[in-house]
């Protein structure tokens, strides 16, 4: 529409020229600028509404072949909301109020022009404030479609609540559904329903938030029908009415995965710092474990040698046991230290979980004593399973002792095995496996654990027992066996409710070999005169190890380092049998070692021994036995006459030939 001081554009019906100009003159001197066309029949005036839209219609009541009414009818058919007034010579009341009833904002006869201007002022008025109206009502109602395209399509939830003696909950986005479960229509009709289903602890918080928001941002929880909790992050205003407070409105957002992965980045710095725990202890049990067990071994030896020449009735003899159980149960200790810290080597071996369970069972029941009831839960024909059988004792022993611990004033422990067809996930964590598993269950009816003490039970040397009553290190060993075998393990305890731990190792694909009984100590074979080069920086090991093979009929020659023992090899006129090396020493690596000895002596056969193998920078052959110290003069003598009896291809030479 033309603003009046622009001019306004008038559309005049009126069949007399002289009267058109008459009305025209009369606007303008009245300082309404008018630009104006003139038609006088219906097809005149639709031409000119087609052409542009008019400011205001003008017209006569009668024309010849034109009327006022069918005019304003014309008007109205075009939807156009433009102002009509009618101009006439004459007119009866009938007639004017006829017209004004069908939309005529006014008549002036034309003997009275004088109000022609201000009639025609005032409608343009009412027309630019009903235009600009209906530009606002427009204009809101796009607004209003704009809001609610993004409120329903927005993951976050917009709301606007009215506290007070009766709440009103005045708008709410569809997104809460995704958060609460609970739709618009149900909060609007129940707005409690939004406080009544947050978690218990955060119920009254919200409440009080909403009828006096804080400046921060709040964090509450709704539960959900699969068990888990959707977080939300509330941010609040205040809506004032003067200084009044008449309503809060704000915003949820849901931060759920956001918190999700919060808590397992926390979870993997966790395992980080775990695995860089278990890294230290690791170098620290390497560094440790080679000097303690060549100590034990010294001492297992030479006790060894006072036994043999004391009678079975020396009053000495006790004592000098006892001390040598003492020095094999520090080196149990050495051994599970560097189980977990993954440096013991594994000899994992195809093995009968039952037939392992059943030969220490009665081991089993003097650790855990009479005042607990012991049960034996064996189920038949499981297949066997791939570990190094004295590792998988460990795992035994150690549930069964630390079982017995929890159980200080009695109960009742259950040893179990069974096939199992599914591993639970929280087990396997992230390893998917479709194999079968052989399950072994040490159940107690003891204090249980708490979330704490669960979280933490694998952890290496912490311990629930008072100071001096454990190392700390039982389930660390068995956690570390267990994962070496592939296998997994899951806990289920609870405070008063005793504890259940399962053990899940991989079913091999073959059964487990039927093995004969092992000799005792005293009945080792002796040798037939073969010649041994023991390699030992360890003055100490180096003397016990050659007493014990010059006693055991062979032909021993030692050396503290290598290069001297290879001057042995390279320049010795006999040749030697078997080469007896210790696998850490200064000086050249082993693996150069090896490699130079038997391109020298292809037939010598070698055997390891050592407190620990693992090192990144010493690499051993494939197939070399390992002789782990501290060792007994039986399992020296057992293995160095097994080694040289082997008449089989030895994959030793070949290994340490690539």
């Amino acid at each position: 529409m033309t603003d009046e001081p622009d001019g306004i554009r008038l559309l005049l019906i009126e069949d007399s020229e002289d009267d058109a100009v008459l009305v025209v003159n009369r606007l303008r001197r009245s300082g309404l600028r008018v630009d104006y066309e003139r038609v006088e029949t219906a097809d005149g005036m639709r031409a000119a509404l087609q052409r542009h839209s008019p400011d205001i219609v003008i017209s006569d009541n009668r024309m010849p072949t034109f009327d006022a009414e069918s005019a304003l009818r014309l008007l109205r058919d075009s939807r156009l909301d433009v102002p009509f007034i009618v101009v006439s010579g004459q007119i009866g009341e009938e007639s004017a109020t006829a017209l004004m009833r069908a939309g005529a904002a006014d008549f002036v006869l034309k003997d009275k022009l004088a109000r022609l201007a201000p009639a025609v002022q005032r409608e343009l008025r009412d027309a630019r404030g009903r235009h600009e109206r209906r530009q606002a009502e427009a204009a809101l109602a796009t607004s209003e479609e704009r809001f609610r395209l993004v409120a329903e399509n927005l993951q976050d939830v917009l709301f606007r609540f009215r506290p007070g003696r009766t709440p009103e909950l005045e708008y709410i986005s569809p997104a809460v559904a995704s958060i609460t479960g609970l739709t618009p229509d149900e909060l609007y009709e129940h707005p409690e329903l939004l406080f009544d289903t947050t978690d218990p602890e955060d119920r009254d918080i919200m409440r009080r938030s909403w009828q006096s928001p804080p400046e921060a941002p709040l964090v509450l929880h709704w539960p959900r029908t699969d068990g888990t909790r959707a977080c939300a992050e509330q941010r609040l205003v205040a809506v004032y009415d003067g200084d009044e407070p008449i309503a809060v409105e704000g915003i949820l957002r849901d931060i759920t995965a956001e918190v999700e992965a919060a808590e397992q980045r926390r979870e993997l710095e966790r395992q980080l710092y775990q695995a860089e725990r278990l890294d230290s202890l690791g170098q620290l049990a390497g560094g440790v474990a080679h000097d303690f067990n060549n100590i034990l071994g010294v001492i297992s030896g030479y006790i060894g040698f006072v036994l043999d020449e004391l009678g079975p009735d020396h009053l000495c003899r006790a004592d000098l046991e006892n001390i040598d159980d003492a020095a094999r149960r520090a080196a149990a200790l050495t051994r599970q230290l560097l189980i977990f810290s993954r440096l013991q080597p594994s000899q994992p071996e195809v093995v009968d979980l039952n037939h392992v369970v059943s030969q220490i069972e009665r081991l089993l029941r003097r650790t855990i004593g009479e005042d607990i009831e012991f049960v034996l839960d064996i189920e038949p024909g499981l297949d066997s399973v791939i570990i190094d059988p004295s590792r998988l004792e460990q795992i035994i022993m150690n549930l069964v002792v630390n079982a017995r611990a929890a159980m200080p004033e009695g109960g009742s422990l259950v040893i179990r095995t069974r096939r199992v067809d599914q591993v639970p996930a929280a087990a396997l964590g992230a390893r998917p496996s479709s194999q079968h598993f052989v399950s072994l269950t040490v159940a107690d009816t003891g204090c249980g654990m708490d979330e704490e003490v669960r979280r933490r039970a694998f952890e290496p040397f912490f311990t629930t027992r008072a100071t001096g009553q454990g190392s700390g290190l039982g389930l660390a060993t068995v956690y570390g066996a267990v994962h070496e075998a592939a296998g997994a393990i899951a806990v289920d305890s609870a405070p008063g409710a005793g504890t259940r731990i399962t053990v899940y190792l991989p079913a091999a694909d073959r059964p487990a070999p039927i093995t004969e009984a092992p000799a005792a100590a005293g009945e080792a074979a002796r040798g037939l005169g073969e010649r041994i080069l023991v390699v030992e920086d360890d003055d100490d090991i180096r003397a016990i190890t050659r007493r014990v093979l010059t006693r055991g009929g062979y032909q021993v020659v030692d050396a503290a380092t290598r290069d001297e023992a290879l001057r042995h090899v390279q320049d010795d006129p006999a040749p030697f049998d078997l080469l007896l090396s210790d696998v850490i020493m200064p000086g050249m690596p082993i693996l150069e070692f090896i490699q130079t000895s038997v391109r020298a002596r292809p037939s010598m056969r070698i055997v390891f021994m050592s407190g620990y193998t693992a090192d990144s920078n010493r690499r051993l052959p494939d197939g070399v036995p390992i002789l782990n110290k501290p060792f007994s003069a039986a399992a020296l003598l057992d293995q160095v006459k097994t080694t040289l009896s082997s008449d089989s291809e030895r994959s030793t030479t070949t290994h340490a030939q690539q």
